[in-house]
């Protein structure tokens, strides 16, 4: 059984934010949520949530996770912070305690802790320079004694270079206990969560100690420039992946992916892309230059050239978008359509082997199969207070500066003429037009702009 308890009571005083440190985000999505997600992979009897600065932003934030949310108020300290989750905690099984502000924790490290062994166990690392960290003090033996904290610690223990990441995992039972016997008296004058290591070893509870394959697995954030340096990090690790995978990227460091990314062969990904929410690309799918897809399916052979944004949608095989296009939330398109610049669709059923290539607007709207939508054609859709669909037949022709008023439908093969607003259903095969009569004034004269 386990029970997780995730410390997010920070204030973030270095962030110069109004918003909690933990609701800023990375890749697309507050660092709490990250760790959030990864303990749910352990499948937690229950998870709890320390929180304190920003009110209720934290527990409605995250409403969606179930979660048990605890305020700590005042703030003394993360042996206090767990203090507050415990009587929300059965006794059975083993608590894990996780940051809020240490967001890329994988779940293959904390299953490595809990295979380490019975009793206490540490996440350590060991760095090169580990000025501000609590340090790892062994015996002579080699058995994890206690961990100091720097304020704390006296010159020779600054030596040490294993250092204490504060994610800990213990029986919930003694854990209880532990911190029941905390004491502050120590130049911070708080509770450390870490005295309790000192406790265990006293009690002869063994203590185990991991470290993660990764040093950005527990790097934490304490201001924007953390954060924008771990961003960079994560991304370089997503484009790697993608690059073993088999994906051409342009450069790996032009690249953000905000969620998750799924590729099939021979994908090419152009400078300056951003996926976010969950994309999936099939094969031979190419995306042009600084192009935006947000939760969208991609069938194979889909061409999308630079500057196109897709959002919600689902695009068929072998399509041509972009450049400067705009898929809305709830378009769908069938193989072999054609949508190109500055073009937009919403809430929107283009057919098979349709085209749509200039400057137009289709909202809700069912389009056929084999339609061309000439240039300056827009759906009128809304009347300002109601939506209502525009029905398009197969083989259908729109000429260029059309109007369709919604609710309106167009025949099977039939063309509209250049120029025309259609207020009322068309016949199939047939021509319909709708202008006013051509005239010329003659003897008018061009404004000119008065003398000053």
């Amino acid at each position: 059984m386990l029970n997780i308890v995730i410390l997010a009571a920070g204030k973030g005083t270095r962030m110069y934010s109004d918003r909690p440190k933990v609701l800023h985000a990375l890749a697309g999505k507050p660092l709490v949520r990250h760790v959030l997600d990864c303990a749910a992979t352990l499948g937690p009897q229950r998870v709890c949530v320390v929180y304190g600065h920003g009110g209720e932003m934290v527990p409605q934030a995250l409403a969606q996770y179930g979660a048990q949310f605890v305020i700590q108020e005042p703030q003394l300290g993360t042996g206090h912070a767990v203090q507050q989750a415990m009587p929300h905690l059965p006794d059975e099984g083993r608590t894990l305690v996780l940051y809020g502000d240490v967001p890329l924790t994988q779940h293959s490290t904390l299953h490595q802790m809990q295979q380490a062994g019975e009793g206490l166990v540490l996440l350590t690392v060991t760095l090169d320079n580990p000025t501000g960290y609590g340090r790892i003090v062994r015996d002579a033996q080699g058995d994890v004694q206690c961990i100091v904290e720097e304020k704390d610690a006296t010159p020779e223990q600054r030596e040490i270079r294993e250092v204490n990441t504060g994610i800990l995992l213990a029986p919930t039972a003694q854990l209880r206990d532990w911190l029941s016997r905390l004491g502050n008296n120590n130049a911070q004058g708080e509770y450390y969560l870490t005295d309790i290591v000192g406790m265990a070893v006293r009690q002869g509870v063994a203590v185990h100690t991991v470290q993660p394959a990764q040093r950005w697995e527990v790097e934490g954030i304490n201001n924007k420039m953390q954060l924008a340096a771990l961003e960079r990090t994560w991304q370089r690790v997503e484009a790697e992946r993608l690059l073993a995978q088999g994906v051409t990227l342009a450069d790996p460091a032009r690249i953000d992916v905000r969620g998750k990314l799924v590729c099939g062969r021979d994908v090419e990904i152009d400078i300056g892309c951003i996926f976010e929410g969950d994309v999936t690309l099939g094969d031979n799918v190419r995306v042009g230059a600084y192009s935006v897809i947000r939760n969208a399916t991609v069938a194979t052979g889909t061409d999308i050239a630079p500057y196109t944004h897709i959002d919600s949608s689902i695009v068929g095989a072998n399509c041509h978008i972009g450049p400067y296009a705009r898929l809305r939330p709830g378009t769908r398109l069938a193989d072999g359509a054609h949508i190109g610049n500055f073009v937009e669709i919403k809430n929107s059923d283009i057919g098979s082997g349709s085209k749509a290539n200039h400057l137009s607007y289709i909202g809700d709207s069912t389009v056929g199969s084999r339609v061309n939508i000439g240039a300056g054609t827009i759906t009128c859709n809304y009347d300002g207070a109601n939506k209502f669909r525009t029905v398009i037949g197969d083989d259908a022709f729109i000429g260029s500066d059309t109007q369709l008023v919604a609710p309106v439908t167009v025949g099977r093969g039939a063309t509209i003429g250049a120029g025309s607003t259609i207020t009322k259903d068309t016949p199939d095969n047939e021509l319909t037009l709708s202008r006013s009569k051509q005239l010329t004034i003659t003897g008018w004269k061009r404004p000119q702009k008065g003398k000053k």
